[in-house]
């Protein structure tokens, strides 16, 4: 069966810097898997290549059943690929609500944005309470939760999340793995990069571990926790 998602040997970095060295990977329609590594390793700039904001400079991106590479970033959002920044990129001066909207202004999601409206704040009961509110007098949690259901808005077939728990509380974190596992039981198909590679693994089916642009292991999220060289590297055993 052909893979929802499927990089190959993708290449990819800003001016003179090269960032990826050639990552492949694959995502299973309703599959959920982590990318996961330190600082610098280039998962940012791997999902932002799959979405279009980085060109690629080798390689392919096939989603959905289209060749993507070099595709503009709002023709990929149409196709059903949304990604949820790193930094979460609000607008700060809008409503939660206003944000919520901005998120189905894409073509395939117009006619159901009320629906769509309705689920998110099912998800984030929090975000329905503050539903007036500016989204810059938000907490860090919040605006967290505001990014993914925006992200939502859109009704995406796959959704790329970068760093969804970065810089939260713990109990903030807690809730955004439990919202990421809660979408994956939905049958939602999920990138998500993290640094926090034990919570991520734990919650994800597979995972890729990237090092200085490339893939240096990858297989089932229980083989790589049980893995000395991953245990050692990102779990501090």
């Amino acid at each position: 069966m052909t893979a929802l998602l499927q990089v190959e040997g993708l290449v990819s970095g800003y001016g003179v810097v090269s960032v990826l060295a050639g990552v492949s990977l694959e995502v299973e329609s309703g599959a959920t898997i982590a990318v996961v590594g330190g600082n610098g390793a280039g998962k940012t700039t791997l999902i932002r290549t799959i979405s279009g904001m980085v060109p690629a400079r080798a390689g392919m991106v096939r989603f959905a059943g289209h060749d993507i590479t070099g595709w503009a970033p709002d023709a990929v959002c149409e196709l059903g690929l949304a990604q949820v920044p790193e930094g979460r990129q609000l607008f700060a001066s809008l409503s939660v609500e206003d944000n919520l909207r901005l998120g189905a202004i894409l073509r395939r999601a117009r006619a159901d944005a009320s629906q769509s409206l309705a689920q998110v704040y099912d998800l984030f009961p929090k975000l329905a309470e503050r539903r007036r509110q500016l989204a810059g007098t938000l907490s860090g949690g919040e605006q967290q939760m505001l990014a993914i259901g925006r992200a939502l808005m859109a009704r995406p077939v796959l959704i790329m999340l970068d760093e969804p728990s970065l810089g939260l509380a713990p109990l903030m974190v807690e809730l955004m793995f439990q919202t990421i596992s809660r979408l994956a039981r939905e049958g939602m198909s999920i990138v998500l990069v993290e640094q926090n590679v034990a919570e991520s693994l734990e919650i994800c089916e597979r995972g890729y571990v990237l090092e200085n642009g490339e893939v240096v292991t990858s297989g089932p999220s229980a083989a790589l926790l049980a893995d000395d060289r991953v245990r050692q590297a990102y779990l501090g055993i």
